[in-house]
């Protein structure tokens, strides 16, 4: 298939071990994200072509296909079971994916008409991965990108110390609470943040 890239660009920015899948960060379904404040991380109707393009690679089941998409989003967004499967019900309705039970599980694969369906909007699809390539890009980049370092120097640190010192140690409970203190600090920038603008509009 020409004008149509197969590779999933996303998981490239967190390959150096740390970043937001060490630290659980995840979008919410239908949540914001940089670059993308108005918007979801998927438009509506635009999940059943990732689908499509997973299942063009080899056939799935429900959990893999979600898994599958954490993975190719370096770990930012994990879509819900009450997205994917409705979303692959609709795509068997279509014509575009059948389910073959296989030890118990209903695997999709992808049909000639999907096939046909995903070539006739290759366009579209590019569009959508770049469009989400540009928006972890953005995540991992800039003060991010700084953020996403120092958070992982912390971690690492914090680990390596533990591990050396032992559980029962005091001083893991010392850095416990350090870790308490620095949160609780972090979480009151916004409200700072946020009446430092509102004294600036008076």
């Amino acid at each position: 298939m020409t004008g149509q890239r197969d590779d999933w660009p996303f998981g490239e920015f967190f390959s150096g071990g740390f970043g937001p899948r060490f630290w659980s960060f995840r979008w919410p379904e239908g949540g914001r994200g940089p670059r993308r404040r108005r918007h979801q991380v998927f438009e509506s109707g635009e999940v059943k072509y990732v689908i499509l393009r997973l299942l063009k690679e080899k056939p799935r089941h429900g959990y893999e296909i979600i898994k599958a998409l954490e993975e190719r989003m370096g770990g930012c967004y994990t879509p819900s079971p009450g997205t994917v499967y409705p979303t692959l019900q609709l795509l068997e309705d279509q014509g575009y994916v059948r389910a073959v039970e296989t030890e118990g599980k209903r695997v999709y694969h992808i049909t000639p008409e999907g096939q046909a369906f995903l070539e006739e909007h290759r366009d579209l699809i590019d569009e959508i991965l770049e469009r989400v390539r540009d928006t972890v890009r953005g995540f991992a980049g800039g003060q991010m990108g700084e953020l996403n370092q120092a958070f992982a120097r912390i971690a690492a640190a914090t680990y390596k110390q533990a591990w050396r010192l032992g559980p029962d140690d005091p001083a893991v409970a010392q850095m416990a609470e350090l870790l308490r203190k620095t949160a609780e600090e972090i979480e009151k920038l916004r409200g700072s943040t946020v009446r430092e603008q509102e004294g600036s509009t008076k």
